[in-house]
């Protein structure tokens, strides 16, 4: 049987996360890429109905990989190692699915928020195209133990590399890195723009941050989207406080762009796409700070 506090995490998994980080940083940004991971452990697959390529059909593949020139120009960027599938860091910590798990769940566990209902909770019950993840329910210990020895250490991680930022600069913005299915994969089979750019309508981030990300990223040529059909989630709502001086940005990018979608390796369109946001630093660190010092001047 195992502990009571539940099994220990995959040696694999450990350290949950990368953070790659210049020695000195040139602009007030944090990237952040919870969703990338791709390491799967053994056990993790075997515990699963699903095999490995059907598990990563909820992975933001890559997604480090296209925003690892951005970081290089010299801000620190977080990556989660584990997949999405055994956890996901951007949902409240205990938005636990009754559905899951053998035991009741604890009081402050939240089982009604709308991603539980779907399926999509902290411990998601399937991956991204609705299957079932597992054959049989879990025990609740070991989604406790997930919580506790990946997700907190992520949020910790993410939450200090924000505040150093804030200290440092006076502010922070923080960039939440993912991806979307295109049209031809996404659930309701519509159109998909090339970029969707969220910031809660406006509540997690100033919008000349939104705007100029918007202007700048269709300057490139690509078809931007504000909020729909994604706002921002759970990293944005929840780090998002302007008036505190950190702002959270989410930016979703389009499969279509750079990704085999079944087989899920890189296309062609990869390097353009990396080449493309790699261009954004020199703006993004330069023109955007002194828009928003010029900003806080005038008020």
């Amino acid at each position: 049987m195992p502990a009571p506090d539940g099994p220990p995490i995959p040696a694999e998994l450990l350290p949950p996360y990368i953070v790659s980080a210049p020695e000195v940083q040139a602009a007030p940004f944090v990237l952040c890429s919870p969703h990338s991971g791709r390491t799967y452990p053994a056990s993790f697959v075997e515990l699963s109905r699903l095999g490995p390529l059907s598990l990563r059909k909820s992975e933001d593949c890559f997604v480090d990989d296209l925003f690892a020139p951005v970081a290089a120009a010299g801000v620190p960027l977080i990556a989660a190692r584990f997949p999405r599938a055994f956890l996901d860091v951007n949902r409240e910590p205990y938005e636990l699915d009754p559905e899951l798990f053998l035991e009741p769940l604890p009081d402050f566990a939240n089982t009604q928020s709308v991603r539980v209902v779907g399926g999509l909770g902290t411990i998601a019950r399937i991956v991204a195209d609705g299957e079932e993840i597992y054959p049989r329910k879990l025990p609740l210990a070991w989604g406790l133990a997930r919580v506790r020895q990946l997700y907190i250490p992520f949020h910790a991680a993410l939450c200090d590399l924000i505040e150093t930022t804030r200290h440092r600069f006076g502010y922070a913005i923080l960039i939440d890195c993912h991806s979307m299915p295109s049209a031809s994969m996404a659930p309701a089979g519509g159109p998909r723009p090339d970029i969707v750019l969220g910031d809660r309508f406006g509540a997690s981030a100033d919008c000349k941050i939104t705007r100029f990300l918007k202007d700048v990223l269709t300057g490139l040529g690509y078809e931007v989207h504000m909020n729909r059909p994604y706002a921002g989630g759970y990293i944005t709502e929840h780090y998002g406080r302007p008036a505190r001086d950190v702002h959270a940005v989410q930016i979703e990018i389009n499969r279509g762009l750079y990704l085999d979608e079944l087989t899920l390796r890189p296309t062609a369109g990869f390097d353009e796409l990396q080449r493309d946001l790699q261009s954004l630093a020199a703006p993004l660190f330069n023109d955007l700070p002194a828009l928003l010092e010029h900003r806080a001047a005038a008020e």
